[in-house]
């Protein structure tokens, strides 16, 4: 059985897919890890830090217009905390807000104060942005509570940028009435990983989760699921097996190695079915054998039986012509008794393929002169003609030469007992493209067609549609001659010819 191919193997598929799967899971948790980190606008265009200090500025710009007492920070952090942008709004009052969610580094805030007021920067920075608003009139900056150093938010460390050197932040001024009231800062560095991390952690294991749970179990639907179907199937089909029920077979689909395995499956249990029905074939004819073998052997015992008892009761008195008639009755079916009973055994020493077989040269002409020699006497009392034929390009046969004679004696024996007086039995040989043919045909009635089919079978007999009466044969004779012509790799046939007299036809190879 060959192997399937390598792209319907199930190992290939099942690798192939998990490694899909595991990309595509790949793919799935990395976009959703830059869609939630903000880092979206550094692949697609969307808002950039300019622009989302720009956003807050106009916002503040236009709520402070409305509302001048707003709490800026409560509205900063209710409008902005799901941002991943950090922020500084200072504004002239002294007011300092900072991002909640992501705080910015210390030193944004400071450098936003003072380029609000005015005041050098006390950390350098690249950065582009509006220039610092002028001082009031009196050349006063405004105090107020958020004067001096940046308040650290309560509970909050580190934040953007940091002693490892100068950050770019973007700034947008509010304005309100055409007045600068406060300044946005924006770094426009990402976030640390730590805020992302403990920020995003919860969600994305949550959706690490959800991808893991889902890729399993498309995989175990696509991939999985169908394999396991059908070695269940296959399961069912070997418990039934198991069970006797020969017929069942498992489901064959595909190209992979379950597939493989259920044919390979099929054909053990195809064997199997054969070799069981062959078995129960063997021990029916068993069973039929011991009971013709039963029948047999009883009607000569009986008889034998019958006469012993007979000759030996004391007060029955028989005259010599009786006992000699009795005795002779005993002697013959005692002769029968031995005879089928060595039939028996030659056929099982044929079928098993033990027994003296030897490889010789086989002269037809010679095979055909015992024929005569052995049967002429019962020839001359039953007054049939024997009429032998042999084709002057009939090449000699190679095998044993005891069996062969064996064989066309028990053909010849069986034409005898069935052919009426007055008769002819014609044996002939001819050469054919491969093979030699031996035919022996009479002039009896022929065979039935229903007997032709069973005429080789032990203890058969078809006498009763057959006439010339005579003694009928122990019923293993054609069978003997069917292991002979088996042992030499040779065919045998029975037929009826067309005058309407019987024909057994053998086909040998003239090279054994």
């Amino acid at each position: 059985m060959s192997d399937p191919a390598w792209y319907r193997s199930l190992y290939w598929r099942i690798a192939l897919g998990f490694v899909v799967l595991l990309a595509l899971m790949l793919v799935l948790q990395g976009a959703v890890f830059l869609w939630m980190t903000g880092r979206m606008p550094e692949l697609f265009p969307s808002r950039s830090p300019a622009q989302f200090a720009a956003t807050i500025a106009g916002d503040l710009s236009a709520t402070l217009t409305t509302r001048p007492q707003l709490d800026l920070e409560t509205y900063l952090h209710e409008q902005y905390h799901r941002s991943f942008h950090s922020y500084v709004v200072v504004m002239r009052d002294g007011r300092t807000i900072v991002s909640r969610h992501i705080p910015p580094a210390p030193e944004t805030a400071r450098n936003a104060r003072a380029r609000l007021f005015g005041e050098p920067m006390p950390f350098r920075e690249r950065g582009n942005g509006p220039p610092p608003p002028p001082p009031d009139g009196d050349g006063e900056h405004p105090r107020g509570e958020g004067r001096g150093p940046f308040p650290r938010p309560e509970g909050r460390r580190g934040g953007f940028g940091g002693p490892g050197g100068p950050s770019r932040t973007e700034y947008a001024p509010i304005v309100v009435q055409d007045v600068s009231v406060g300044l946005v800062a924006v770094p426009s560095q990402p976030p640390p990983l730590q805020f992302i991390v403990r920020n995003l952690g919860p969600t994305l294991t949550a959706v690490a989760l959800v991808l893991l749970v889902g890729g399993t179990a498309v995989a175990a639907l696509l991939i999985f699921r169908p394999t396991h179907k059908r070695l269940w199937s296959l399961q069912q089909a070997a418990a039934a097996l198991g069970s006797g029920e020969w017929h069942v077979r498992a489901a064959a689909t595909g190209g992979d190695e379950v597939a493989a395995l259920a044919r390979a499956f099929n054909e053990m249990a195809d064997k199997l079915e054969e070799r069981t029905s062959a078995l129960a074939s063997a021990d029916q004819a068993r069973r039929q054998l011991l009971a013709d073998v039963s029948h047999e052997l009883n009607t000569p015992l009986s008889a034998i039986k019958g006469y012993v008892e007979t000759l030996q009761m004391p007060d029955l008195s028989l005259d010599d012509e009786t006992r000699h008639r009795y005795l002779r009755i005993v002697s013959e079916e005692t002769q029968r008794l031995e005879h089928i009973i060595g039939d028996l055994l030659d056929l099982a020493r044929l079928e098993g393929g033990g027994g003296t077989f030897t490889k010789d040269t086989v002269d037809v002409c010679q095979l055909f002169d015992r024929l005569r020699n052995r049967h002429g006497r019962a020839l001359e009392e039953k007054r049939v003609r024997l009429e032998l034929d042999r084709a002057a390009d009939t090449p000699t046969l190679h095998g044993d030469a005891n069996r062969l004679e064996q064989a066309l004696q028990n053909l010849v024996a069986n034409a005898i007992r069935h052919t009426p007086a007055g008769g002819w039995i014609r044996v002939s040989a001819n050469r054919t493209e491969q093979s030699i043919r031996l035919t022996v045909e009479d002039s009896g009635p022929g065979i039935p067609p229903e007997h032709l089919p069973h005429v080789f079978d032990r203890f058969y007999k078809a006498d009763a549609s057959r006439s010339g009466g005579g003694q009928a044969g122990s019923g293993l004779g054609l069978s003997i001659v069917q292991a002979i012509v088996a042992r030499h790799g040779g065919t045998i046939t029975a037929s009826n010819a067309a005058h309407g007299g019987a024909c057994m036809t053998i086909v040998l190879s003239p090279h054994l």
